[in-house]
Parts: structure tokens; C-alpha cells; sequence
């Protein structure tokens, strides 16, 4: 007879279990295994903070490189004139002065006037820089201050996990972005420069001022060319590098299911909490009963412990339960002496409209009223 098996073969004759063979059991495994190892989850909230604490954020360098460089050549063009010609007259006072001797006053004041150029031409193209490029991290990141990516850490030592590093997949993706913005870079300024090539032998006809100027043309025309390419790159690459690290911070579906228990608490843990708490509310419910005028009852599934005394508005609930509770609420009244009265619909409707330590509805003041003045007919008549 043939045998099927899966990880034991069982002929059905003789009732007896046969191990598979070597070479089939080899490819019998449990993918349940591999199941909750899959990063399939959307990293949750807290996930992508402890994330943005340790400064794991999607931003792009390359938006950052292009806007400065943007910047850079916009204030360079914008300020050209300014600059050639304070460049130009200190040029012209060094060398129509020059220093008879070489001391101390005279560093000092060459030094001076070197500051006094700098300030002039490159302080307000720096500050320009400074505050576009702190104002595209702010875009990307936001106002976040993290130092533990500074921190040392022993594992960057590790030659093992260096090697890991420059052979992962994001060094591969790395690599071939450069190349790719190698060759489009590359490509750009060979399309800007073929134009002008076969025309730069003229410059050495034209006056220094106005070669200067032309050849300025050209570079700022090939500069704002190739940063409006860096900063589609750019924006190409924001996209990608926030789609990347919502991936590295997918989680598992056990990694979820723990993070809900540490932010949520254990549901055993906060189900026994809950039990604890309605118990105590129960005891509390019931040292309550023996305060009570009255018992409304069902008789058997209901019971409705009431409170009334001069001064209140309305009845109050002391207690209510059902079943079980509502024999145990019966049983302490019996005890404390307090009056038991069965009335079916009153104790639904007192059941169902009310909680502990509501006051009575006012729809059903008549029929509370009745009861109320019953259980003081009796107490006057066993007074009497």
C-alpha cells in the first residue's frame, strides 16, 4: 500500500508511524518560523520618535548642496561688481605703497586691511550661506538638537561591521548615485562649455576688466545651470531618502505587539487591574446596602437598594446588581434589618435608568413614593 507522508509517513493497516526519508525531510520546515521576522508593520509613532531622538531622519544632503551653492552664486552675482572693485583698490594701495620695512606695525596693518577686504566681499556671501543652509535642515528636520551621533562608539572600530557598512545595500545605492550624478553633472557642463570653447582664444584681446567680466558670465550661466540640476537631484533624492527610512523603520508584528504592551500596558496586567477595581467597587457598593430605606426587587434577578431622607432632592441608588449580586445585596439587607419589597417593573426600570449614586429619574418619582411611604407604614406599625 502506498504511503503518503509530511514529516512522518502512517500506513493505515497497521497503525504504525514511520520516519520520512533523509532526503525529504531535509526540505520539510515550518514557515511560521519566518513569519513574525518580516519588517511588514508601518513604524508607529513613538517608533519614528526614538528614531528622530537618535537622529535617524529622512533628509537629503544633496537639497542642502544645492540650495547653497544656489545661494552662493546668487549673492556672487549679486554682489560682483561690489567686490571687483574693492578687490581692485586694494590691490592698487598695496602696490602703490609698499613697505619700506617689514615690522610689526606693518603685518598688523596689511592684516587689518585683509579683514576689512573679507568682511567687505566674502562675510555677507558666508552669512547668506549660513542661514540657507540652516534653513533647509530646519525644513527637512525641524528644530531638533542630537548629539549621539557624535558620541564614540566602540562598534565603528570593528573592522568586521566596517566592512558590513561599505558593502550593504545602501552603500551600493550610495555609489550609484554618484555615478549617476557624475555623468549628468559631467554632461551638463559639457553642454555649457561646448559653446564657449571655440570662442575663449578672443579674451586675449579684450582689457582685463572685460575679459573678467565675460568669463563671469559664462560661469555663473554653467553655475545656476548645474544647481537647478543638483536640486531636482535633490528633490529626488528627499523622496527617496524618507521612503528609505520608513523602511528601516518597519517593524514586525511582534515588535508592535510588544511596543502596544509597553505604552499600553500587558492586557493580563490591566485586565486583573480591572477586576481588582470592580471588586473593590463592589465591596464599597455593599457596605453601602445596610444606609439603605429600602430593597426594590425583582424578586429574583434584580435589586435596587434606596436612600431617602429629608433634605435630599430625589431617592438615591445606594446599590444595584443582578443575579448573583442582586441575592448577595438581599441577603445584606436581611441582615441589616432593611425593608425587602417586590415590585417587577420598578425594579427594571430602576435597574435600567440608573446608576450608583444617581438620584431616582423623575418619571418614576409616583412610583418610588408608593413604596417609600409602605416601608414607613411598616416601620411606624412595628414602633407601635
Amino acid at each position: 500500500m502506498k504511503c503518503t507522508a509530511i514529516s512522518v509517513l502512517s500506513c493505515e493497516p497497521c497503525n504504525r508511524e514511520i520516519p520520512a526519508p533523509a532526503e525529504e525531510r531535509a526540505w520539510l520546515f515550518d514557515l511560521q518560523l519566518f513569519a513574525d521576522g518580516d519588517k511588514t508593520e508601518e513604524p508607529t509613532a513613538k517608533k519614528r520618535a526614538d528614531a528622530r531622538k537618535k537622529g535617524q531622519v529622512g533628509k537629503s544632503q544633496e537639497l542642502n548642496t544645492a540650495f547653497v551653492l544656489l545661494m552662493g552664486f546668487f549673492m556672487l552675482k549679486l554682489l560682483w561688481d561690489s567686490i571687483y572693485l574693492n578687490i581692485a583698490d586694494y590691490t592698487k594701495y598695496i602696490l602703490s605703497h609698499p613697505a619700506q620695512t617689514v615690522d610689526t606695525e606693518t603685518v598688523v596693518q596689511l592684516f587689518m586691511g585683509i579683514v576689512e577686504l573679507l568682511a567687505k566681499t566674502s562675510f555677507p556671501i558666508m552669512l547668506a550661506i549660513m542661514f540657507i543652509g540652516l534653513s533647509i535642515n530646519f525644513y527637512q528636520v525641524g528644530l531638533h538638537f542630537n548629539t549621539e551621533a557624535m558620541e564614540p562608539k566602540l562598534d565603528k572600530l570593528n573592522p568586521i561591521n566596517g566592512f558590513g557598512r561599505i558593502f550593504s545595500k545602501r552603500a551600493l545605492v550610495e555609489m550609484v548615485k554618484s555615478i549617476f550624478k557624475i555623468i549628468v553633472i559631467g554632461a551638463a557642463l559639457y553642454l555649457v562649455l561646448a559653446d564657449h570653447v571655440l570662442s575663449s582664444p578672443q579674451f586675449i584681446f579684450f582689457g582685463l576688466e572685460t575679459s573678467l567680466g565675460q568669463i563671469a558670465d559664462i560661469i555663473f550661466n554653467m553655475a545656476f545651470k548645474i544647481c537647478g540640476l543638483i536640486l531636482v537631484l535633490g528633490v529626488l533624492d528627499l523622496a527617496y531618502q524618507k521612503w528609505q527610512t520608513t523602511q528601516d523603520l518597519k517593524m514586525t508584528k511582534q515588535e508592535v505587539k510588544d511596543e502596544f504592551k509597553q505604552s499600553e500596558g500587558d492586557p493580563q496586567i490591566k485586565g486583573k487591574i480591572k477586576q481588582k477595581q470592580r471588586q473593590m467597587a463592589m465591596a464599597r457598593m455593599m457596605q453601602e446596602v445596610p444606609k439603605a430605606d429600602v430593597i426594590v426587587t425583582n424578586p429574583t434577578h434584580f435589586a435596587v437598594a434606596l436612600e431617602y431622607h429629608k433634605g435630599m432632592v430625589a431617592p438615591m441608588v445606594l446599590a444595584k446588581g443582578q443575579d448573583l449580586v442582586a441575592q448577595r445585596i438581599k441577603e445584606i439587607a436581611r441582615e441589616a434589618g432593611v425593608a425587602i419589597v417586590e415590585n417587577k417593573p420598578l425594579a427594571r426600570a430602576l435597574f435600567a435608568s440608573t446608576e450608583v449614586g444617581d438620584s431616582v429619574p423623575q418619571e418614576l418619582y409616583q412610583a418610588v413614593a408608593e413604596v417609600l411611604a409602605y416601608v414607613y407604614r411598616l416601620k411606624h406599625r412595628k414602633r407601635a
